[in-house]
């Protein structure tokens, strides 16, 4: 259970997911969730983030990344590990 200090320290952030259709902008409230973020984690991701981009644009830009990253990781691994058969001597 939270205490006061823990409780009065809580921000609630409402995300929208923005839905693009011929350059407008249709927001969709009924796929929209409110999560709880520290002040410091809602700095940070103002900070990742672009003039006009959205939390959940921001939230998805940075997955995004880090998926790619994961990718090439595993990737480069398999390079340096696994033992690779040219085609012509199948």
């Amino acid at each position: 259970m939270m205490d006061n200090q823990a409780r009065s320290n809580r921000i609630v952030t409402t995300v929208a997911y923005n839905h693009h259709i011929d350059h407008r902008t249709h927001v969709m409230p009924s796929n929209t969730t409110t999560i709880s973020l520290r002040k410091e984690t809602k700095e940070l991701l103002r900070r990742f983030g672009s003039k006009g981009q959205t939390y959940d644009e921001v939230i998805r830009e940075l997955i995004e990344k880090a998926s790619i990253k994961e990718h090439d990781a595993r990737w480069n691994r398999i390079l340096e590990e696994e033992e690779f058969i040219p085609l012509d001597e199948l």
